[in-house]
């Protein structure tokens, strides 16, 4: 049997998986421990009414010969995929047609199987630090190169910190794909117009594509930030876009994502929208027609109240504990227009260090910095995802356990 050997190449703890590790020892060793989990990036606010409601409905069809649904199609139901372009995108001015709008399972998996498109020798730029997924799907890919242990030999890094305002800068070498995201994870922070017109003038003039994620732009708050890349003249001829419900509606269990593929974007001759239908029609059954009028509820008058009610509710976590860590003399960003603060770790400590630390006496989960890229390194993500009362016991467990390490 031959195997696809860039498996191997890849490190064999992802993130994620390691920190859930550190948490299930920890957990045996001490059982009555209330830990509080400000890490992994998962929601806890119930479905909205309107959704709850949508998703019976949906299910009381199904039970009748006149409503069931078998296979949908492919690239996602008619009327959520008008719903997401009236939604989300005219609802800002933006003119995005339905027959752009691609239907799927979570921006996770969108993520990863959009480089499917592209030349296995296609050059790659992300930004440090960055969400895993995007690195670590083009590594199974074979277009990264070699890990030396801390990043890759073929992957452009831009790094972002407190030195350059977390802007990632311009490539200082040709490449093909640039993955981008705002309101950004882990870090919390945003680009502007200004920042992303810079993005699509390079892209349009090198031949480069973005791939932008919105996974987090609910969280925007006022106007000042753009809410899509499509807002900038011309990044219909450069860029994908990425959505999804999980946060921003709590569908984290129920998995509904969109991907923007504009019809204007075509390489080497090739319609970029063709082949992720064929993509997408070859390798994806569609997301669940349950799920789908679930997702279509959150336009809905009520749905979009109720779903802004909790987007809210996790902005006020959000800003209390950026607030806490910057009262202990923590500098820190993100917790503005997004669910997760991000900050150095105190007294210049190793992120892992920190995180036991932080598990060990204060009995808070978080997220090492180190875990998305090699300018992750000595700082920590925290996450608003989780209820507000547990979100103030930790708050007050920070403010005691952070003048002792400052």
């Amino acid at each position: 049997m031959i195997i696809n050997t860039h498996f191997g190449e890849i490190p064999q703890s992802y993130l994620f998986s390691e920190v859930a590790e550190r948490v299930r020892r920890f957990e045996q060793q001490q059982p009555d421990a209330r830990v509080l989990r400000l890490g992994i990036g998962d929601v806890t606010r119930p479905l909205a009414p309107a959704v709850i409601e949508a998703l019976h409905a949906a299910v009381d069809e199904q039970a009748t010969t006149e409503g069931f649904q078998g296979y949908g199609p492919e690239a996602g139901y008619e009327f959520l995929r008008e719903a997401i372009a009236a939604g989300e995108y005219g609802s800002i001015g933006v003119d995005v047609a339905p027959d752009e709008i691609f239907i799927g399972d979570g921006s996770k998996s969108d993520s990863a199987n959009i480089q499917e498109l592209f030349s296995e020798t296609a050059r790659v730029a992300v930004t440090d630090p960055v969400y895993p997924v995007y690195v670590d799907s083009n590594a199974m890919a074979g277009r990264l190169g070699s890990f030396d242990g801390e990043r890759w030999t073929g992957l452009t890094y831009l790094p972002c910190d407190d030195a350059n305002g977390y802007r990632p800068p311009l490539p200082a070498e040709p490449v093909e794909l640039i993955y981008l995201c705002s309101p950004g994870n882990p870090t919390g922070t945003t680009m502007s117009r200004a920042d992303l017109a810079e993005w699509v003038q390079y892209a349009r003039r090198t031949g480069a594509v973005i791939l932008f994620d919105v996974a987090y732009r609910a969280f925007i708050t006022g106007d000042d930030v753009p809410r899509s890349i499509y807002e900038i003249e011309g990044a219909d001829e450069v860029a994908i876009e990425l959505g999804s419900f999980s946060k921003t509606a709590g569908f984290t269990g129920l998995r509904c994502s969109w991907t923007v593929v504009p019809k204007k974007l075509t390489r080497d001759g090739a319609s970029l929208n063709a082949m992720w239908l064929r993509r997408q029609s070859t390798k994806f059954n569609g997301t669940p027609y349950i799920v789908q009028r679930a997702a279509e509820a959150v336009y809905s008058a009520d749905g979009r109240e109720q779903v802004q009610a909790d987007v809210d509710y996790y902005l006020q976590n959000a800003r209390l504990i950026r607030a806490t860590l910057e009262q202990a003399g923590v500098s820190a960003v993100g917790g503005e227009h997004s669910p997760y603060v991000w900050f150095r770790c105190p007294s210049g400590m190793d992120s892992w260090a920190f995180f036991d630390v932080l598990l060990e006496q204060a009995q808070i989960v978080g997220t090492p910095g180190v875990g998305f890229g090699p300018t992750g390194a000595g700082h920590f993500r925290l996450s608003a995802f989780n209820t507000a009362e547990a979100t103030r016991e930790a708050a007050e467990r920070l403010a005691k356990l952070l003048p002792t390490l400052v």
